[in-house]
């Protein structure tokens, strides 16, 4: 039996209770209550947390920490109590690394080859055929909502839906069986109605290869007869890649109430390096590749017609993880998003860089680190009306931004961003302002290490920043839930769940308040507990 002890503080006054748990079994880490002060028993709903925790199989290991094995953690709220439980994805690829006890799948940045006593001139042969190989389904990236269904993802064809109260894989999905579709984004955006948008990348197997956008109706589940989400599926939009061979990379987009926002980056994948990586000995981390001579497009698509505006908009070469949120305001779409000036973020994930010490990890990395900048781009609506508009014209008319967009002599639009603030990663808005206009994102604070020690708030319009940390503490990626009839945009709490290098320091569940980011409490859990990238908070009325 293990204890969780939960801490409040209300004033000068600190209130501690300690619960049992129970273990279920080698799968479920724990099974743990606590007590929630008064004020805070309004919060009802359960955070789904998803990344990798095991990293070693047997006497193999992975190299890269997007590689390891899917670990997903929940943090369920209800009636004044908190119950947190933890279990590794049964993926496919789990099971078969498991029985095997050695890793038999490859990752991102681990390519596992043909076993030599194996027929390797057949495996050959298929992935010839194939041209594009078959990915792993370890989604350790998020948890993302179809209809009434929940997967656990990652960026490729496969996911696995999962009950997201006991955690058990129900069944995997193949985005193939239903649009064609090679990889998709874990950042999908939810409308108003409680639709799901999202984006994926069509490569040679199906004819012409095109970004796809595509929407599942709030209404595709069907329970009763378990038929899957997807099966409702309805493409939007294909938009043709602008060199055949080396599509752009995109881990998410934007949308606003009538548009979407697709940036298309020169962060490439070579298609000709996917396909023969395994013959070259090489990851598929290695068929990702930067072109910092060439520009960024900018794709503005008509959510209701699927068409695309024909304006051409552009800008400076830039990779782009995460977009922040996005909006329209005054005959122009404003969107902000998170940049860096180049793409070696994903080398410093390699896990050899990573266990490394500070001083030595900071002395290797401080030369290429291009810390993450929060820009805000401003596409004008209006363009086909000013064909006779000056070269070197501004076109942006909002005054509340210095972001620019110039009118170049062949009609284009060249966009020149406003800096936001500079050093925050995953960023966080409130729900209900997505596709609005907004004033407070929330993030983690990436500086000198790949692991954040703090979270902060930014304010769009003062451009003031506030933040969280504590000695020896690592808080994920942080998630605002509102208050109940909440007015303000930022009244509610952060949710965010800390890890500690401290072996004396156990870790914890971090509730802030939103507004001025101080601590109302925590719960501290004893277990073990890893670092993670994205998650989900459901609603207890979306959980029944």
């Amino acid at each position: 039996m293990h204890k969780v002890l939960f801490i409040a503080r209300v004033g000068l006054l600190w209130y501690s209770q300690g619960v049992p748990n129970c273990q279920d079994s080698i799968a479920y880490s724990y099974c743990q209550n606590c007590f929630l002060y008064q004020p805070l028993q309004w919060l009802q709903g359960t955070l789904l947390r998803n990344g990798p925790g095991l990293f070693k199989v047997g006497d193999t290991e992975y190299n890269h920490w997007f590689d390891g094995m899917a670990l997903i953690h929940s943090f369920t709220f209800k009636d004044g109590d908190v119950y947190y439980r933890s279990k590794f994805l049964r993926s496919d690829t789990f099971k078969k690394n498991t029985q095997a006890n050695k890793i038999v799948v490859s990752e991102f940045g681990t390519m596992i080859y043909p076993d030599p006593c194996k027929n390797i001139f057949s495996k050959a042969f298929s992935y010839l055929l194939a041209a594009i190989p078959d990915f792993t389904d370890n989604n350790l990236i998020n948890i993302i909502r179809y209809g009434e269904d929940y997967y656990a993802s990652s960026e490729v064809n496969y996911m696995n839906q999962i009950d997201p109260m006991t955690l058990d894989v129900i069944g995997k999905m193949n985005y193939r069986n239903h649009i064609a579709l090679n990889m998709a984004t874990s950042h999908p955006h939810y409308d108003d109605e409680g639709n799901t948008y999202n984006m994926g990348t069509a490569l040679m197997r199906f004819g012409m290869p095109n970004y796809v956008i595509f929407k599942v109706p709030v209404n595709a589940s069907d329970k009763e007869h378990k038929k899957p989400a997807l099966r409702k599926v309805k493409q939007v939009c294909n938009i043709p890649f602008r060199s055949t061979l080396f599509p752009s990379y995109f881990h998410s987009f934007g949308m606003t109430e009538n548009y979407i926002i697709f940036v298309e980056q020169p962060f490439k994948l070579d298609i000709v390096r996917l396909a023969t990586a395994i013959f070259r000995s090489a990851n598929w981390a290695s068929c990702l590749r930067y072109d910092k001579e060439d520009l960024t497009l900018i794709h503005l698509v008509d959510k209701k017609t699927g068409k695309a505006v024909s304006t051409k908009f552009y800008t400076d070469a830039l990779v782009v993880f995460h977009h922040i949120n996005a909006y329209e305001d005054d005959g122009h779409v404003v969107f902000d998003m998170v940049t860096y000036k180049d793409s070696n973020l994903y080398e410093m994930f390699y896990l050899a860089n990573l266990r490394k010490e500070t001083h030595e990890f900071i002395e290797s990395n401080k030369v290429n680190f291009s810390p993450p900048v929060c820009q805000r781009f401003v596409l004008p609506l209006t363009v086909d009306k000013v064909y006779d508009t000056p070269n070197g014209t501004n076109l942006v008319r909002l005054k509340d931004t210095t972001a620019k967009t110039v009118m170049q002599g062949d009609g284009s639009l060249y966009c020149l961003p406003d800096t936001i603030f500079e050093g925050l990663e995953l960023p966080g808005i409130n729900y209900k302002f997505n596709g609005k206009k907004y004033r407070y994102f929330y993030g983690s604070r990436v500086e000198w290490t790949p692991h954040p020690n703090k979270i902060g708030k930014g304010d769009i319009v003062t451009r003031k920043y506030i933040e969280w940390t504590e000695e020896d503490c690592y808080p994920s990626e942080p998630v605002f839930v509102a208050t109940p009839g909440a007015v303000e945009e930022d009244d509610g709490v952060i949710l965010s769940s800390v890890v500690s290098l401290n072996p004396k320091k156990s870790p914890f569940m971090l509730v802030l308040n939103a507004k001025t980011f101080e601590e109302i409490a925590r719960a501290s859990i004893d277990a073990s507990i890893h670092m993670d990238l994205h998650g989900h908070f459901i609603p207890t009325q979306s959980t029944n």
